[in-house]
């Protein structure tokens, strides 16, 4: 049977620090027949990406905000329930932007669209690994970074969704790794499963690097900013390169997204480059990026770890708690029973699913 009602959260007020419980709100509104071209998708899984807390700013930066009283943007998969689009069959799974809600009018529109998952993928892992973590990964350690077996490479956050496989994407290239992560349990996740160092941010950091990295890191994949950046700075080898992915200890609030280090001249001294990035830039580089995602997991060369919690209602606390550091990996959101048995919150020492590899 056709569903005739959507459930979805749709901005109500911008916050200016942490996300409230009313930030957002619940709407339902009655689902149209479909045009042709359309086809109506059962949204199973969302994915939480810090980068989401500054579509809520007023202020666009790489992409427009979202508007109050808008459905939240947000990736998601789901299963076609109903279509008028020969592209999109029923019963297809299909990954895209789907926003927070239990219904999705989709057209196929190429790569930004809503798109079939590719044949043995598990739909969820086109939020992960195949998905915005593994692109930006991929892009910022092969294309910012161009890291090679001569690196020496700081991660930060590296028990995050991005910073954990790209430290193992460095790592596959022959670099030596260290990374940063907020606890003992994310520091053990790092070294035992995603298979590089690791030390914890509240420690002595810059001790770290320094008996790690004797004569400096030559590369650095960013996803802090704030005190971790200025670490950074300071134990730069001559020639480093700083690729700039993101700085959740800013909050990403409406005040701002952190301050500009108070050390930069480092990049002067040392001769470095620091980079900015966003992976959606890099569009010719999929293809290349694909192929070898798939070829690390098919070979059980790539781990990552998938933080699940349930229900629709749940998506607002979960995309919070990315900055009070309570997530291990890929943060998913599971919103109704279509999206059928998924894992659960993983342990330190867990190894997630490995078994999704696309056909590109």
């Amino acid at each position: 049977m056709v569903p005739t009602r959507n459930r979805r959260l749709v901005l109500r007020r911008r916050p200016t620090g942490r996300i409230a419980p009313d930030t957002f709100g619940v709407e339902t509104e009655p689902i149209g027949p479909l045009a042709d071209g359309e086809a109506l998708v059962e949204v199973a899984w969302l994915g939480i990406d810090a980068t989401q807390r500054t579509w809520l700013n007023p202020t666009s930066t790489y992409i427009d905000s979202v508007g109050v009283g808008e459905v939240m943007r947000g990736a998601g998969v789901g299963r076609v329930v109903a279509s008028r689009d020969p592209a999109l069959a029923e019963g297809q799974w299909v990954y895209g932007t789907l926003g927070w809600q239990e219904y999705a009018v989709a057209r196929g529109e190429g790569l930004f669209g809503v798109n079939p998952v590719p044949p043995g993928v598990d739909p969820r892992h086109m939020l992960s690994v195949f998905g915005v973590s593994g692109l930006t990964a991929y892009i910022g350690i092969e294309r910012v970074l161009r890291v090679t077996e001569d690196d020496v490479v700081l991660v930060t956050a590296a028990a995050g969704s991005v910073g954990s496989l790209a430290g193992q994407i460095a790592t596959l290239r022959g670099a030596r790794v260290i990374g940063t992560a907020g606890s003992a349990s994310k520091v053990d996740w790092v070294r035992d499963v995603a298979g590089f160092d690791c030390v914890d941010y509240h420690d002595d950091v810059g001790k770290a690097l320094g008996a790690f990295a004797s004569d400096g890191v030559t590369a650095v994949f960013d996803n802090v900013g704030g005190p971790l950046l200025e670490t950074a700075l300071d134990h730069l080898a001559l020639h480093a390169r700083i690729a700039l992915c993101g700085s959740v200890s800013s909050g990403y609030t409406a005040s701002g997204y952190g301050r500009g280090p108070a050390n930069y001249m480092q990049l002067a001294f040392r001769r470095a480059r620091m980079e900015g990035f966003i992976f959606l830039d890099h569009v010719a580089d999929f293809p290349a990026a694909f192929g070898d995602l798939a070829g690390w997991v098919g070979a059980g060369r790539l781990r990552w770890a998938e933080d699940v919690v349930d229900g629709l209602d749940a998506a607002p606390a979960a995309l919070q708690g990315l900055f009070d550091g309570t997530n291990l990996g890929k943060r998913l959101v599971r919103v109704g029973a279509g999206a059928g048995p998924g894992p659960l919150r993983r342990t330190s020492r867990d190894v997630p699913h490995q078994d999704a590899v696309p056909r590109v």
